[in-house]
């Protein structure tokens, strides 16, 4: 028989385990929530499922613990179960954020349960009954070995590969993580505004820049960031970066400083790609930080 399983925190990761454990034959004691009407929602996707506002009363029976309230309240309620008693000899306990260790959950170990973390890699817009957010996606895990090898069975059953970690390097794996999703949103918020100024509606900026995006993906894909840089820093070209630093300047000056940033990183990818004579990749520093 599967661990029987408990999750504090309803939000939106906390909701679809509730989901998901249940469908893969992990039994539920039950759900808790700082909010009784949030733990109850939760509740309702497995009619029946046993919810509170008191985490201890529904960890008591648990061997396997997912504590997904927010990351700066993990220790405290972790602690705050502890102290009352809530976690069993030898029950697994997991954190599910990505940038902070197990380590942070030290007064679980003390109360006699093993720790460790459960990240998925994954954006997570809600929770439903139809969709699996953990198909096909990574979920690093560390801590404690009973909870990695616990850890990565969990996630095989939900469709995931779990790929293990060391507990420090939790913060440059989450680094990591909020470049490839995050910054690359703000990317793209910067290159449409910078179509939005050379007269292209926002309606039709993704039919313009759309397939150079997935293009440059399929080609970092097959051959890696690296292989995969084109254009002007690439080729050396000072004279045309020169001309947008003008432009931006003039039209987003607000952009100025983060365009220069990315070019000078630019230019060290094509550095390491062997594409630049030293006197261009001079030529091109010197314009981008003067």
């Amino acid at each position: 028989m599967k661990a029987r399983c408990a999750v504090v925190g309803c939000g939106r990761v906390g909701t679809s385990l509730v989901i998901h454990l249940n469908r893969v034959g992990y039994p539920l004691c039950g759900v808790a929530s700082r909010s009784l009407k949030s733990a109850a929602k939760a509740a309702e996707m497995l009619p029946g499922t046993p919810y509170s506002t008191d985490p201890a009363e529904v960890t008591r029976g648990a061997d396997l613990v997912f504590l997904t309230t927010p990351d700066d309240t993990i220790a405290e309620v972790a602690e705050a179960i502890a102290e009352a008693g809530g976690f069993k000899e030898g029950a697994t306990v997991l954190h599910c954020s990505g940038s902070l260790p197990s380590t942070i959950m030290a007064t679980v170990r003390e109360a006699g349960a093993f720790i460790g973390s459960m990240h998925p890699l994954q954006s997570f817009a809600g929770a439903d009954l139809t969709t699996n957010p953990f198909e096909g996606i990574i979920m690093s895990v560390e801590g404690d070995e009973p909870c990695v090898a616990l850890a990565l069975a969990l996630a095989a059953d939900l469709g995931a590969r779990g790929l293990t970690i060391e507990t420090h390097a939790k913060t440059m794996y989450h680094a990591a993580a909020v470049v490839a999703s995050n910054c690359f949103v703000t990317v793209q918020d910067m290159a449409w505004q910078f179509i939005s100024d050379a007269g292209v509606s926002e309606e039709d900026a993704w039919s313009v820049l759309g397939p150079l995006i997935e293009g440059t993906m399929a080609n970092i894909k097959k051959v890696g960031p690296v292989a995969a840089l084109t254009g002007p820093i690439a080729r050396g070209d000072v004279d045309t970066i020169g001309t947008h630093l003008e432009k931006i300047a003039e039209m987003k000056p607000g952009l100025a400083a983060l365009y220069k940033a990315l070019c000078l990183h630019t230019v060290d990818i094509a550095s390491r790609k062997n594409t630049l004579s030293a006197e261009a990749e001079e030529a091109l520093v010197q314009r981008l930080t003067s």
